[in-house]
């Protein structure tokens, strides 16, 4: 690796892998080069996500077909989060019934749990997570369960997922249906929440870690509850209107066009006059409104125009309409996916 890169101050990458490594099947233009030259430098790439639909050695070989380096122990799902979560509140053995696919029941067999798909076989637990296939009847046996009072545990709450076509629905869509009808909210076990970090730590051991996504109210609220740095790449959900408008806790240490700028320098936004400046481009905020000029690369005029506007809104939320019209007259599309 190049000296003074991005990635340089850490030793495990927390990926996430929708949006930010592959959408649907495909890979994320240049992701697996990228993944490859970091894991050739000695970096640990660990996959973490909140996808709950299938084992974790599915999803390395699906990561190894698109060229990425990946065996089934680098990947930390939302069902292992899920499995450890219930295994510490339930009996040793407990029946468990499963919403979701395969993903879960391998999780939970693997911490000593019984996968079940029905409520007459009186589950300690409903653990629910997205799958293709998922049916009503199985959301009924669920919601049976969860008003006999079983613990209810939902993988993740997304209320959507990137796909190659779009955002199609998520996990936490889905467990509306389970909520709405008992009235009982599930324990999450996913990012933003604790437990899918703290599995991704005790399997990797990191100390140093840097989380990557794609989602501001996953991937990076999750990094700043757990307090550790984050990288925003824009290959997924999130645009440059919703980077400017985060709140405190959606805000990431880093901003970037995708994961090839892991190994680059990360250029300094910098204090100038009544604003910022990134490279070529300058940011202040004048009038309640953000003002953006310069040329160059594109991302760093939106990294400029973060730190302007973050400031400005301290501990809220800049107003769309205050941030908007600069990114559309400003900024030329190139290397920032639009809004």
């Amino acid at each position: 690796m190049d000296s003074n890169t991005l990635i340089d101050p850490y030793d495990t990458l927390l990926l996430d892998l929708d949006g930010v490594v592959y959408l649907g099947h495909d890979p994320v233009p240049g992701a697996p080069e990228a993944l490859r030259r970091a894991a050739k430098g000695g970096v640990r790439l660990a996959y973490v996500t909140n996808n709950a639909s299938r084992t974790p050695g599915a999803i390395a070989q699906h990561l190894s077909a698109l060229g990425a380096p990946a065996r089934a122990e680098d990947v930390v799902t939302s069902a292992q989060a899920a499995a450890r979560l219930v295994a510490e509140r339930v009996e040793p053995g407990s029946a468990v019934l499963v919403v979701g696919g395969m993903g879960l029941r391998s999780a939970l067999r693997a911490h000593g749990l019984r996968p079940v798909s029905t409520a007459a076989e009186e589950p300690a637990a409903v653990v629910q997570g997205i799958a293709p296939d998922l049916s009503y009847g199985l959301l009924c046996e669920g919601t049976l369960a969860v008003r006999r009072g079983a613990l209810f545990v939902a993988a993740n709450a997304d209320t959507t997922m990137p796909s190659g076509r779009g955002e199609l629905p998520g996990n936490g869509a889905m467990a509306r249906v389970i909520a709405t009808a008992t009235g009982v909210e599930p324990v999450v076990a996913g990012k933003p929440e604790p437990p899918l970090h703290r599995e991704s730590m005790l399997r990797t051991g990191s100390r140093r870690p840097l989380v990557v996504g794609d989602r501001l109210d996953t991937d990076i609220e999750g990094a700043t509850n757990a307090g550790v740095d984050a990288l925003l790449v824009l290959t997924g959900v999130t645009g440059p209107l919703d980077l400017l408008t985060a709140g405190p806790h959606r805000r990431p240490a880093y901003v970037a066009a995708d994961l090839s700028a892991l190994h680059r320098p990360y250029p300094a936004v910098l204090r100038s006059g009544d604003g910022w400046a990134c490279e070529g481009w300058s940011a202040r905020w004048d009038g309640g409104r953000l003002r953006l000029d310069g040329h160059g690369e594109a991302i760093d005029g939106l990294r400029a125009a973060c730190a302007a506007t973050w400031e400005a809104a301290g501990e809220g939320r800049a107003d769309e309409d205050a941030v908007k019209a600069a990114l559309d007259s400003s900024l030329p599309g190139e290397g920032v996916r639009r809004p």
